[in-house]
């Protein structure tokens, strides 16, 4: 931990951090649990948004989003009595320093791909997590939207200390995005060369069960394409069916587009509420 300054506030408590977790870009995160909390609680790595909001990062789980709901995921989740930590991924918050696609193309000539040290910094970001006496090491979900819910589903795939996983509207099945000329839908960020040779999006989540998995997403949403959708939701049944854990596995859809609605977060604090209890 390079530096740390803690800010009561009247539901919880906030930690302003400041981490080494790759040796080469200082990282800010922000810890948050409810106050005069007491002993290892149950965690939530909070993955924020993109949506252009490139001064945001982090602080989204403070402030929320226009596309979410307007009560923040720091106070919904303290409120229900959970910890929630994020941090700010590269060029976002803190790090935002040039734009996002002159930051992925020097990453590419030095032989680095941008979503590849953004998912990075989120494995490491669990490991800081893990290590702090008020985190219940076996009881740390995920959740985020857009952006974070791709971190989401790629985090808790890698990271098999991640319980459960809620993604909100980006679970994405690549090759629908290609057949519905989507590509440019999702930022630079996004694409990771020659991905498509070895995975597809189905087999990236089937990394994550048998653990606790609901994905949210539009059916309207042009960034999730509907067909893919469906093809997803038809692999992960068969998986965990098959796995003898048939209840941890839900796909939720909504009528609308790339929102977070009243119903989609309630049912996000339901799920990591029963998953992380």
């Amino acid at each position: 931990m390079l530096s740390r300054k803690i800010e009561r506030r009247a539901r919880f408590t906030a930690e302003h951090l400041m981490l080494d977790l790759n040796g080469s870009d200082p990282v800010p995160a922000l810890f948050v649990k409810p106050n005069n909390a007491k002993g290892a609680l149950p965690t939530v790595l909070f993955q924020h948004s993109h949506g252009g909001r490139y001064s945001v990062g982090k602080d989204e789980l403070l402030r929320s989003a226009p596309y979410m709901c307007s009560r923040s995921y720091a106070r919904d989740l303290t409120d229900a009595g959970f910890a929630a930590f994020a941090i700010d991924h590269w060029n976002f918050g803190a790090r935002h320093t040039r734009t996002e696609s002159s930051l992925f193309k020097e990453m590419l000539w030095d032989g680095r791909v941008l979503w590849g040290q953004m998912v990075f910094d989120s494995l490491r970001a669990m490991d800081y997590l893990v290590s702090r006496a008020d985190v219940d090491a076996k009881r740390i979900g995920t959740v985020g939207m857009s952006m974070g819910s791709t971190m989401a589903w790629w985090h808790a795939a890698l990271d098999p200390r991640v319980r459960c996983v809620v993604d909100l509207c980006c679970m994405t099945d690549f090759d629908e995005l290609i057949r519905s000329r989507g590509l440019d839908e999702h930022g630079p960020y996004y694409y990771v060369p020659d991905l498509l040779t070895h995975f597809d999006t189905a087999s990236i989540n089937a990394l994550i069960a048998p653990r606790a998995h609901l994905s949210m997403n539009g059916w309207a949403d042009s960034l999730t394409p509907a067909k893919g959708l469906r093809k997803i939701d038809r692999a992960m049944r068969v998986l965990y069916q098959s796995s003898g854990h048939a209840e941890a596995w839900r796909m939720q859809n909504h009528a609308g587009k790339h929102v977070e609605t009243e119903e989609m977060r309630a049912a996000a604090l339901e799920w990591l509420t029963k998953w992380l209890d």
